[in-house]
């Protein structure tokens, strides 16, 4: 099951799940969540060669060469598909009708890491839905 995902540096991850990887289906996604004039960095994928083209600035990174330069890597999101998959892991397979709920969950695990702030989080829920 093909998923996307974008960060903003230094703030929020955002995941979906995609039909495929065409530019054709990641570049609305960009559009919605990322202003124009921004600077999108990637890596080398296909995928993402209509960003040569858009309204963003697009700077890629070639993994098979290198893993940062400067400001330009990726390692961000990539530390969210890690600690992702280090979550999804334990539950030894993830049924394909639920999957877009653990992934959300590995979202909100993300954006919300502090766990005093997740208890909180999760407590005011409780409070809402019981009254």
């Amino acid at each position: 099951m093909p998923v996307f995902g974008l960060l903003k540096r230094d703030s929020r991850v955002y995941a979906v799940i995609i039909a495929d990887a065409r530019s054709q289906t990641l570049l609305p996604i960009i559009r919605r969540k990322v202003k124009p004039d921004s600077v999108v960095y990637s890596d080398s994928f296909g995928g993402y060669n209509a960003l040569d083209i858009s309204e963003f600035k697009h700077l890629r990174i070639n993994h098979s060469k290198l893993f940062a330069d400067d400001q330009n890597h990726i390692n961000g999101i990539e530390n969210f598909w890690s600690q992702a998959k280090r979550h999804l892991r334990k539950f030894n397979g993830v049924p394909m009708g639920h999957f877009p709920l653990f992934l959300k969950e590995c979202e909100w695990r993300f954006n919300n890491s502090d766990p005093k702030s997740q208890l909180n989080q999760l407590k005011q829920l409780v409070r809402n839905d019981m009254g």
